[in-house]
């Protein structure tokens, strides 16, 4: 009998590409979409046509699946996904912190409630259409995340808090597959989203304006922002801010002060209430603490290890060495200055292209 796979569409091409290829594969497939959120809540729909978590976008995916005779079910998740994820998003920013909430949704939302959807429809595995591989390693016994094929999609940076049980239960039939050639592919099944254009902002703020986002979000439950300095660093007030949600390291643009030479966010301090600003030199630094580690395709090592450490999605990984101190925290050294290290980002560790584990980059003390 053939296997059951619950797959996660998004209305997009790479989701619905996965879908066909499964099905072409001999899996008895079916297709979920994750309602996750409301424009009325989040605002910024630019588009004018609802296109994520839309009825619009619902519709054409029953289409999809109506045409393939293929199980199509919507599951609304716009609870957990408030509570889980963007409720961390505010309170991050509210903190002086750069969340990564892709991470969040991952692990809980895509990895925790659709798999329980998967099982309670009897479902094998699910799927989606996320650029990563996972390959069962004998002499381990256990699973191993690796990047997909196409270093320019590559997802499995956020993919660090998965759990073996979930990689167990985990498909990903693009990880072997090229952009381009998924497009192709999408072409030759006749999709009708073949050629739509690709979003990759956050999905929930679909006008890429995360300022807009947070004040409408709190002003709607009668929150405001509040001002303070923004200091040199010799604590001399040299602007003022109106909020420090507004700021993140590495910032330059917007600050609304005249210098003779760039300025650049360095520090944000909560508790203060201040943003500190100085020249670019003070954006780098060669270690830092990591913690809420998840080690995934290895044990929790106990001794130093050495990694390639990426600490954002688009960071070229950088060579550096792991300390442990404790299950799951850990020092990061890198060999050579990184810039702009983000508290509340996410620092991923790879050996070669496989993901030993990963875990949220915290303040310096």
């Amino acid at each position: 009998m053939a296997k059951k796979v619950l797959v996660a569409v998004s209305g997009g091409v790479d989701s619905s590409t996965a879908l066909l290829l499964l099905k072409q594969q001999g899996y008895d497939v079916a297709a979920a979409h994750m309602k996750l959120w409301d424009y009325a809540d989040v605002g910024g729909d630019i588009h004018y046509d609802g296109r994520c978590c839309s009825l619009e976008a619902i519709n054409d995916l029953r289409l999809i699946c109506n045409d393939l005779k293929i199980p199509f079910y919507v599951f609304n998740f716009s609870r957990q996904f408030r509570e889980r994820v963007i409720e961390n998003f505010v309170a991050e920013y509210m903190a002086g912190r750069t969340p990564n909430p892709c991470v969040l949704c991952n692990t809980h939302i895509k990895w925790e409630n659709f798999l329980q959807k998967a099982r309670e429809i009897g479902a094998d595995y699910i799927a989606t259409g996320h650029y990563a591989i996972v390959q069962y390693d004998e002499s381990s016994q256990r699973f191993h995340l690796r990047k997909g094929v196409d270093d320019s999609r590559d997802q499995s940076y956020a993919l660090w808090g998965l759990t073996q049980e979930a990689l167990s239960r985990t498909l990903f039939p693009l990880g072997t597959l090229c952009k381009t050639e998924v497009r192709e592919l999408a072409r030759e099944f006749q999709l009708r989203n073949a050629n739509r254009a690709e979003s990759r902002e956050i999905c929930f703020i679909q006008d890429d304006d995360y300022r807009r986002f947070l004040r409408e979000w709190e002003e709607k439950r009668g929150k405001s922002f509040v001002g303070g300095e923004i200091q040199d660093d010799q604590g001399n007030k040299i602007g003022e801010h109106s909020g420090i949600p507004f700021f993140t390291l590495g910032q330059r643009k917007g600050l609304g002060i005249s210098n003779p030479t760039p300025l650049y966010v360095h520090k944000i301090d909560p508790v203060t209430n201040v943003v500190k600003v100085g020249d670019e030199s003070r954006l780098y630094s060669l270690e830092m603490p990591v913690g809420e580690i998840n080690w995934l395709s290895i044990s929790a090592p106990t001794e130093t290890l050495s990694a390639s450490i990426k600490i954002r999605y688009l960071h070229k990984a950088a060579p550096g060495r792991v300390i442990p101190a404790g299950l799951d925290k850990a020092q990061v050294e890198f060999l050579e200055p990184q810039r702009a290290i983000t508290p509340g980002q996410t620092a991923v560790f790879y050996r070669d292209d496989l993901v030993l584990g990963g875990g949220i980059i915290k303040k310096n003390s």
